[in-house]
């Protein structure tokens, strides 16, 4: 079956192929999607029109805040039912794809806008590219080795592990044994480097676009993949991801958790603040779990010493504008999508990862924003704060509907009632349905001043071309 399936697809698509990588080296992701050429790409226009945050039931909580800026440049998307079918050892398996981004945008909206709309779909044509050519590279290897060009009984004719494991498939910087097309890791390969992929070509598609129109604008790009219960980001800039995770605590360290929660009620906005913290701890205590927050990123500010080296090292300068690290005294980070005219003077697009790591029991919230967020929290507090919802500690009632409503637009509601001037954006994805949310309108984008919510219907679309790509390459290997 296996064996029917890549000479069947490697067959049947690599005339298509081969034309659609033509088609996309000349005009990018979307040029694939819209070309007669490619009749298996089509996108479909389900959900590209909306104009409205993803429900909350749908699992991803998303929201955007202007903050006291004149216009909002950040941007988010949250997709969670990717379905991308690999070839394993026992037949074809279909694995769930979740990808999580968050853009912060600089100097203007143009970076962090193409970013957001392009990323799903460079991502599924990567991914389909390298699908695509492994398992057509493969089949070149299997007709050399095949006996008078037999098909059947491969595996009585060669000692299989043996010979794959001397062989190696290499494409660009990607390189892998033949026998580990058939290992458990093999879907993570492949969708770590299309993610990789799709962020170079995304940066290299809008600096085109900004020496065409002049553009000074740049973005941040935090993005997470989510697969076979485990985990990998990538980051450029200072946007953050991070899980929030119960933890084991002495007693004593649970009451020093227990006094720093009720010091955070009184002072986050967020909460009705308790008369004294007896009177907490006899209502909370047996009900809430202290949350530990893990960083999954590192920020890209211009005076980490490795950030500084290497902007110096290409000639430009690292100095103080506002009490805040900048390059040539203008970016506040070194390391961002667009800012083309910076590039020369060592600010990359290229991000820092954190690879491929098991999500263990005890993660209770993955949770990705950008840097507004921080102005006023620490990741913790942001922990602390979703800790306190779970343990249903009554909200204040101007925040009441925005709580229940949505995690995200809490967070970000909590960080503007601190003082917060900077554009806002969050994902919050609960692992564990503990928190209870009533299930309201959709929320409409207008009144955030963007002509079109980045976060919209993105949920649809990822789910018709996952299906586009399911059908296509399970179709033919029957």
């Amino acid at each position: 079956m296996w064996l029917l399936f890549i000479f069947s697809v490697a067959t049947l698509t690599d005339g298509e192929s081969s034309t659609c990588l033509t088609v996309y080296e000349e005009g990018g992701a979307p040029a694939v999607f819209l070309s007669p050429k490619c009749p298996r790409w089509k996108l479909s226009n389900q959900g590209s029109e909306s104009r409205h945050h993803p429900s909350p039931k749908s699992g991803c909580h998303v929201a955007l805040h202007q903050g006291r800026r004149q216009q909002l440049e950040d941007r988010a998307i949250c997709a969670l039912d990717i379905r991308v079918p690999f070839l394993g050892p026992n037949g074809i398996t279909e694995v769930t794809v979740g990808i999580i981004g968050i853009f912060d945008g600089h100097k203007g909206a143009e970076a962090s806008e193409m970013a957001s709309k392009l990323l799903l779909e460079y991502f599924t044509v990567h991914t389909f590219f390298l699908l695509d050519t492994t398992y057509s590279l493969l089949l070149r290897k299997l007709r050399g080795w095949l006996p008078n060009g037999r098909r059947n009984n491969v595996l009585q004719d060669l000692k299989w592990d043996e010979e794959l494991d001397h062989h190696h498939l290499k494409f660009g910087r990607f390189k892998l044994s033949l026998s580990s097309v058939f290992d458990e890791s093999f879907p993570l390969q492949i969708l770590k480097e299309a993610v990789l992929r799709a962020i170079n070509d995304i940066d290299a598609s809008f600096s085109m676009d900004a020496f065409r129109n002049n553009f000074d604008s740049g973005s941040t790009a935090t993005i997470v993949l989510l697969a076979e219960n485990q985990i990998f980001v990538a980051n450029i800039g200072d946007s953050k991801a991070f899980l929030c995770s119960e933890e084991s605590k002495s007693v004593k360290e649970a009451r020093a958790a227990l006094l720093r929660m009720y010091r955070q009620t009184r002072m986050d906005g967020i909460f009705q603040p308790f008369r004294n913290y007896r009177t907490f701890e006899s209502e909370v205590s047996d009900r809430w779990s202290p949350f530990s927050a893990k960083e999954l990123t590192r920020d890209h500010h211009p005076d980490r010493d490795d950030e500084r080296s290497r902007v110096e090292s290409a000639g430009g300068s690292v100095s103080e504008w506002g009490g805040v690290a900048r390059v040539n005294g203008q970016l506040a980070v070194s390391r961002s999508i667009g800012d083309i005219y910076l590039k020369s003077y060592g600010v990359i697009s290229v991000p820092e990862i954190t690879d491929w790591q098991p999500l263990a029991e005890n993660n209770s919230y993955l949770v990705a924003a950008s840097d507004g967020v921080f102005e006023q929290l620490s990741p913790q507090d942001v922990c602390d704060i979703l800790s306190s919802l779970d343990a249903d500690i009554i909200v204040r009632p101007e925040l009441n509907s925005s709580c229940m409503y949505s995690l995200a637009e809490c967070i970000v509601k909590a960080a503007f009632e601190k003082g917060s001037t900077d554009n806002m954006a969050a994902i919050i994805l609960p692992f564990k349905s503990k928190a209870p949310l009533n299930t309201l309108p959709d929320v409409n984008c207008d009144g955030l001043g963007i002509s079109d919510c980045p976060a919209s219907g993105q949920e649809d679309y990822s789910i018709a071309q996952s299906r586009k790509l399911h059908h296509f390459l399970l179709h033919k290997a029957y």
